[in-house]
């Protein structure tokens, strides 16, 4: 659990500095030391979110939201997934 602590403060860190990649990967390392942990989860989303990555932060919201099915985070950041997802959409022919 420390460890947990230590790289889930690492992430919040790199996202305070806008160095979103960076803190992905330190909420994806805590993610392997607890899977339940929602709040790791709802992080990466914020950053998969900030990236570009929606589909993603779509996929770590439905995760939290089978787990916390009220979780406020998780419904507005998977909301702004689905919202980036539809401008990609309309903005590239063919799909």
């Amino acid at each position: 659990t420390e460890k947990f602590k230590r790289l889930k403060n690492e992430g919040n860190d790199f996202v305070k500095m806008g160095k979103y990649e960076e803190a992905a990967n330190k909420y994806s390392e805590c993610m392997k030391l607890n899977t339940e942990e929602c709040t790791v989860y709802t992080n990466r989303a914020l950053c998969y979110l900030k990236l570009y990555k929606y589909e993603e932060a779509k996929r770590d919201c439905d995760h939290v939201l089978q787990i916390e099915d009220s979780n406020i985070k998780a419904f507005y950041r998977r909301a702004l997934a689905y919202k980036g997802l539809q401008v990609r959409k309309k903005n590239v022919p063919g799909i």
